[in-house]
């Protein structure tokens, strides 16, 4: 699904304009992100939630000199679906 398909769909189970569902769109996945940046988690009932996860230091190798490499502590967002919709996927 891309985004303008999202964008109709939200329009129209919603009864809003597709610029109002486009600028709603726009307005969750900002709070999103900013709740993120935040440290923060974002839950959604029935749908699962927002966190950001911390990935350790590590070893690696670089696949085009096979040398060795340290890859540095980062943080990534990461979704967790929720057992509700975890269950209607499996119908």
């Amino acid at each position: 699904m891309k985004k303008a398909d999202l964008v109709a769909q939200i329009a129209e189970k919603s009864g809003l304009s597709k610029a109002d569902a486009e600028r709603a769109l726009k307005g969750f996945t900002e709070a999103v992100v900013e709740a993120l940046q935040n440290g923060d988690e974002v839950p959604l009932q029935g749908l699962g939630k927002f966190e950001v996860r911390e990935r350790a230091a590590r070893k690696g190798i670089n696949p085009a000199t096979k040398e060795q490499i340290d890859i540095p502590a980062s943080k990534v967002p990461a979704f967790k679906a929720s057992s509700s919709l975890k269950a209607l996927l499996k119908k």
